[in-house]
């Protein structure tokens, strides 16, 4: 990778999620592709979680804005991709620690039940719909804390 790609890397994972301040929609598995032309702009290629969701234009908007405050970038095209389809298996180690930690959100990965951030012991799925389509509302069998779960759709 190159030094200016490098730059442009880091400046688009500076952006973060607007439901998760702290971290950058790189470590939720947003960005697909970044390619720059002998012109100087950027195409980044970002995956929606789901497609209405309703940050994607400001996460475009925040995007092109750091791409477009690095050195030697004349311009940047943000385009949200329809493949491939997002997945929770990108979501970063250190990202699914920080939802756990920070914000009191599991991570569904395949059919394993996911465990509550706050105890460890296994949660039983509420309501299959959530705040968003990525995320449904458990119950934590031992504390009974309500706990929001990231998953695939």
């Amino acid at each position: 990778m190159s030094t200016l790609e490098l730059a442009v890397h880091q400046a688009v994972s500076s952006v973060d999620d607007p439901e998760y301040p702290g971290i950058s929609i790189v470590d939720l598995g947003l960005l697909e592709t970044l390619a720059i032309a002998d012109s100087g702009v950027v195409q980044i290629g970002l995956i929606p979680t789901f497609a209405g969701c309703p940050a994607l234009d400001l996460i475009r908007a925040d995007v092109a804005a750091a791409v477009e405050g690095v050195d030697g970038i004349a311009g940047a095209e943000v385009v949200w991709l329809s493949e491939p389809v997002w997945d929770i298996s990108r979501v970063s180690l250190d990202a699914r620690q920080t939802l756990a930690d920070e914000f009191t959100v599991a991570v569904k990965l395949g059919e394993r039940t996911p465990l509550c951030p706050l105890c460890g012991s296994p949660t039983a799925e509420q309501s299959a719909v959530g705040p968003s389509r990525c995320r449904s509302i458990h119950q934590c069998t031992s504390c009974n804390e309500p706990v929001e779960v990231m998953r695939s759709l």
